[in-house]
């Protein structure tokens, strides 16, 4: 699968990550901003990163600005995302 189109999802509010995606010609690229960034960026890198994987995706580029976001709500928003950006 791929992207056609920028797309975003989610919120700057607290415990919720917003995300951009675009297509990407050299592979996953995530750049990340987080609160939390010292205790969970690479757990967030790593939920992120996962998941588009279990959706096939391996061209895109992700910035995401994350506000102490669970696990569930990113793969959330990753998901809901990668639609999105493939209407």
């Amino acid at each position: 699968m791929t992207i056609k189109k920028p797309a975003k999802c989610g919120t700057l509010e607290s415990n919720d990550i917003f995300l951009m995606v675009t297509p990407n010609e050299h592979g996953i690229e995530i750049d990340l901003e987080s609160s939390v960034m010292q205790q969970f960026g690479n757990r967030i890198k790593e939920v992120i990163e996962n998941k588009l994987k279990d959706l096939g995706i391996n061209n895109i580029k992700v910035v995401a600005q994350d506000k102490g976001a669970l696990d569930y709500t990113i793969e959330a928003r990753v998901e809901t995302a990668i639609k999105r950006g493939m209407m």
